[in-house]
């Protein structure tokens, strides 16, 4: 019956991969806590951020500092033109469309204050939108006869760098259309008596100069800032991109934890079995020794069960380890103890420097987290570790400092990653890589350093609201 018994468990486990595959995040808890590569408890599907709008909302801030910049230059222009110069314009009409041009940044301010959505539609309306007043402007400044017509470049310029090829060419359209009716459509300057052919051509010309260092000085600065939104944009989906990544390497563990617990089960209950048929045996528990040995492979099996029975828990709901209110202190006071009995082992030196003790809820993911850490510690420096506690702000820091030979330069840049073992093992590297996964969704960070005089230093910084009620 056990046989048939463990037949269909083995078979239920090669078949069912969809249940596998829905707590395989789960799974990996147990197996890593148990194989020494850390925990993944509390690792979750990673929630949707707001970086992919980071990069929407700066450009449109451009764009709304652009904006400013052309209020200001349309009023010091207006008032040259009417004072200096004594050219007549309608300044009532040219008023609204600055006053409504000051209305549209005020909106776009509040947008981005509110975390709007900013998409590439938003982009197109605020630069159609400035089309629209720097057409209005014009008309009722001499139309295409005014020298400032040369500034629709830079709203062509911007939408060339902000906008897709459609959404471009869409605007490029509009303003060709826009400049056609500045030909057809418009109010003369009324310029001043006794002005000569001569005097007005050379005042074309200053106006043509005058837009042309303007229209350079804006594209350069503002190009050059977007571009640099765009790059931090790809930086931060080159980011993204590597974490999904890991995140479906820990999946693959998962799955492969899973799948090994299930089918360990069956030669596991065997040979405990044996073992309970050996103990019985006259002739065998005859001699003490063997007796002995008998025990121990018993106890040994019995470890074993106990963490294929933990792994399959961990899949499921049945996990049993809810969290329990603690302190700071007596979290690390009883981590401490538990990792000193475990490993036999009491070359641990504890030293407090938290201060005031705050209350926290016992987090067994990053208890396995430091049990990872300080495991990595005893094995390069097995007579001194050392667990350094403290509080800097609201920041929870923990250092394990060991006087191993450190960390090899290309260990520390490619710190986190799979694979990338300080021991020199073929496949390690496991632990920091899922050490750095469980910090990081606890919403801290592991930095990693060698001591000027021997040793290495791991320091685990969490906020503090992260670990309380």
């Amino acid at each position: 019956m056990k046989s048939m018994s463990g037949a269909r468990a083995n078979g239920t486990a090669m078949t069912d991969w969809a249940e596998l595959r829905r707590t395989a995040r789960a799974a990996l808890i147990s197996a890593a806590r148990h194989l020494g590569i850390g925990s993944l408890a509390g690792l979750g599907e990673a929630g949707p951020s707001d970086d992919d709008q980071d990069g929407g909302r700066q450009n449109l801030l451009l764009l709304v500092q652009l904006r400013w910049i052309a209020v200001a230059g349309q009023v010091v222009t207006i008032a040259v033109a009417q004072a200096g110069l004594g050219i007549a314009l309608p300044l009532g009409a040219m008023a609204v469309v600055l006053a409504g041009l000051v209305l549209l940044n005020l909106v776009s301010l509040a947008w981005i204050a509110r975390g709007g959505p900013v998409t590439e539609a938003t982009l197109f309306v605020a630069l159609l939108l400035d089309v629209a007043a720097l057409t209005v402007q014009l008309s009722l400044s001499g139309g295409a006869t005014n020298p400032f017509t040369s500034l629709f470049l830079l709203q062509l310029t911007l939408a060339a760098v902000l906008l897709s090829s459609r959404a471009t060419i869409g605007l490029v359209a509009l303003t060709t259309a826009a400049l056609g009716v500045l030909m057809l459509a418009y109010r003369p300057l009324v310029l001043p008596q006794g002005e000569g052919e001569t005097e007005l051509f050379r005042l074309y010309l200053v106006g043509m100069l005058v837009s042309f260092v303007i229209d350079a000085a804006l594209i350069a600065v503002f190009v050059t800032r977007i571009s640099r939104n765009l790059r931090r944009q790809d930086a931060r989906l080159a980011a993204l991109r590597q974490r999904a990544a890991e995140e479906d390497h820990i999946v693959r563990m998962g799955l492969l934890a899973s799948g090994a617990a299930h089918e360990l089960g069956t030669p596991l209950s065997s040979l405990s079995v044996i073992l309970g048929d050996w103990r019985r045996m006259p002739e065998l528990t005859a001699s003490p020794d063997i007796a002995r040995e008998i025990g121990e492979m018993q106890e040994a099996v019995g470890r074993c069960k106990a963490i294929v029975t933990g792994i399959l828990l961990a899949a499921g709901a049945a996990r049993g380890e809810a969290p329990h209110l603690t302190t700071v202190r007596g979290f690390v006071t009883e981590l401490a103890g538990d990792w000193r009995r475990m490993r036999s082992c009491f070359c641990l030196q504890v030293r407090d420097e938290f201060g005031e003790d705050q209350e926290i809820v016992s987090d067994t993911a990053l208890k396995q987290v430091l049990f990872n850490v300080l495991d990595n510690a005893l094995d390069l420096s097995p007579t001194f570790v050392e667990l350094v506690l403290l509080r800097d702000g609201d920041t929870l820091r923990l250092s394990v400092t060991d006087r191993g030979p450190g960390f090899a330069p290309e260990m520390l840049a490619r710190l986190g990653q799979p694979y990338t073992s300080s021991k020199g093992r073929l496949g390690g590297g496991l632990g920091l890589f899922l050490v750095v996964n469980v910090v990081r969704k606890l919403g801290g960070t592991v930095e990693a350093r060698n001591r000027s005089y021997g040793g290495a230093v791991v320091t685990i910084s969490l906020p503090l609201a992260s670990l309380t009620v």
